[in-house]
């Protein structure tokens, strides 16, 4: 009895020793080392409330205008860039946090799970600060330090603001969640008279929590170009942006295959080129030289060039698409020679809204009388299909998914950018310049060049659509929970007299009486799902597979 105690002592222990090594070996390698950085008079420095929405702190500040955008302004080098924005923007940071975390738990409700995810993203992201350029590390160090320690539990902030910069990159490539379908285009290229233009719609969602609060940031580096960018605070990567030189990057994601290591996150590239190409050549070789772990496109306008490419990146290859036309469309498929027999690419294009997107972008090109800015702003704004089919408010084949961070119009070589309002890009696009900005330091837009709101905001259209937003979320819970509602068919009828040609609704009135079950109902909503646009192959086989299946069941029923 003494022996086979001590048997399992000895094994007790032998195991708590292994379990206490193998943490030890796992916090060596994903210990990310902080930066070294020089003690700065900002460190103790404290901003000044210099009005109802407006701080400062030595000789940056942050601002918000009529519109609602918030307007920052940075300069430095990058550690008194990051102390300075992680300063002035410490509540927004706040927000946007806590709307990640928010999202995080609604995917991974389990706790045990969201244990396991941290351990594995720590894992996978372990030689993160060597994928990013030092100058970058101190910056994001330098916003860490405004950063809450609320959720510590997940990391210390430096790491979250680390792995955060990362989070588009893999959020696409793990789990495909339709956070990001992004179509950006040129028009005017390669032509004499100074007009070439950028257009693009940024469709990143998270959560409305998450898009609240729009940040365009104009900065002054120690180093390489002045730029601005359309941002998020806390995030010091650039998913839309042009420098001083008028050199231009916009951001669309491609299919990927599962990373299994970390590399440079994308929008860390696109910051690095906007801050040090001056032009297409130089932006090309930038993007060569840092490695990926995710398949995305980065749309490069050019005033030097006078033009427009697409550098299209995966982990493994690199392809240059440009066009022999005077308008160029990137949607999220590549286009160049060098992925032309990549199998990713070629059933994506076949499953996804992509290809259709891109065409309809081409098709509201050729029917444009002139390539202007309105022109621009209207094709970002187009909610309909394939010559001009309704195919339901929403729908990610239209150009205006009604999900959009931002959409932003650049003219390069007149250094004028142009920045959605809220909501999405139906708000006022307004005017910037940055020769007056750069020149005086001193954000202010222009208001005689600001584009209109759309009209449909205008009337009950916007309005009647958050409702069924609203009434779609509320009966998706519903469906999720089994329950059966009283006055199903007046709410029922509400959703799809809202929006009577998006096939999503006829799906989830048709999940509603699969619940209920209501065979007869649940094929009948379904027949008329698929008379409608269906955003994806995969959805739409689904439902067919769906509705053969509720079939036989009625048959064999006999009813």
């Amino acid at each position: 009895m003494k022996k086979s105690k001590r048997r399992f002592g000895k094994v007790l222990f032998y195991f708590a020793l292994f379990l206490a090594t193998y943490y030890l070996i796992f916090l060596y390698f994903t210990n990310i080392r902080l930066p070294e950085v020089e003690a700065n008079p900002l460190d103790t420095l404290k901003r000044i409330k210099t009005g109802e929405n407006s701080y400062k702190i030595a000789n940056d500040y942050l601002q918000k205008n009529n519109f609602g955008l918030w307007e920052i302004y940075l300069s430095g080098s990058p550690y008194e860039i990051g102390l300075a924005e992680g300063k002035l923007t410490k509540e927004l940071i706040e927000i946007q946090e806590e709307a990640f975390v928010e999202q995080i738990n609604n995917l991974v409700p389990s706790k045990d799970y969201l244990k396991l995810l941290k351990h594995g993203i720590a894992w996978f992201n372990r030689n993160l600060d060597e994928d990013i350029p030092l100058e970058y590390q101190k910056e994001i160090y330098g916003v860490s330090k405004s950063v809450s320690n609320e959720y510590n539990y997940i990391a210390n902030p430096y790491e979250r603001m680390l792995n955060y910069h990362a989070a588009h990159d893999i959020g696409h490539a793990l789990q495909d969640l339709a956070l990001v379908g992004c179509t950006s285009f040129g028009l005017n290229l390669n032509q004499p008279d100074s007009n070439l233009i950028i257009g693009r719609n940024f469709d990143f969602h998270i959560n409305k929590k998450f898009s609240k609060n729009k940040v365009v940031a104009f900065v002054k580096p120690e180093k390489g170009n002045n730029f601005m960018y359309v941002t998020w605070a806390s995030m010091i990567g650039v998913v839309s942006g042009m420098n001083d030189q008028g050199l231009t990057v916009t951001l669309n994601a491609a299919k990927s295959d599962i990373p299994y290591k970390s590399a440079t996150p994308i929008s860390i590239l696109a910051r690095e080129i906007l801050q040090y190409a001056s032009n297409i050549d130089e932006a090309i070789e930038i993007a060569k030289k840092r490695n990926t772990f995710v398949s995305e496109q980065l749309l490069i306008g050019s005033a030097y060039d006078n033009t427009a490419i697409v550098i299209e990146k995966s982990p493994s290859k690199m392809g240059i698409f440009k066009s022999d036309s005077n308008y160029i469309v990137s949607s999220n498929h590549f286009q160049s020679e060098t992925f032309v027999n990549d199998e990713n690419n070629i059933k994506y294009m076949k499953q996804s809204a992509s290809v259709y997107r891109e065409k309809r972008c081409k098709q509201l090109i050729h029917q444009a009388d002139t390539f202007d800015v309105q022109t621009a702003v209207n094709i970002l704004r187009d909610k309909n299909g394939l010559n001009g089919e309704e195919i339901g408010i929403g729908n990610e084949k239209a150009m205006c998914q009604m999900i959009s961070h931002h959409a932003v119009v650049f003219m390069p070589e007149r250094l004028k950018v142009w920045v959605s309002a809220p909501p999405f890009q139906l708000g006022n696009f307004v005017c910037y310049d940055l020769n007056e900005i750069f020149k005086s330091n001193i954000i202010q837009y222009d208001s005689s060049l600001t584009i209109e709101k759309d009209t449909f905001l205008l009337g009950d259209s916007f309005s009647n659509y958050m409702i069924y937003k609203d009434l779609y979320n509320a009966f998706e819970e519903v469906v999720e929970e089994k329950k059966m509602v009283a006055n199903y068919d007046d709410l029922l009828y509400d959703l799809i007299r809202l929006n009577p040609e998006y096939y999503r609704s006829y799906l989830l009135a048709s999940d509603y009486f699969v619940t209920v079950r209501d065979t007869a109902d649940a094929i009948k909503y379904l027949e008329i799902a698929l008379t409608k646009e269906f955003e994806n192959t995969v959805i739409k086989k689904e439902a067919i597979d769906k509705l053969n299946k509720l079939k036989e069941a009625q048959n064999d029923s006999g009813n």
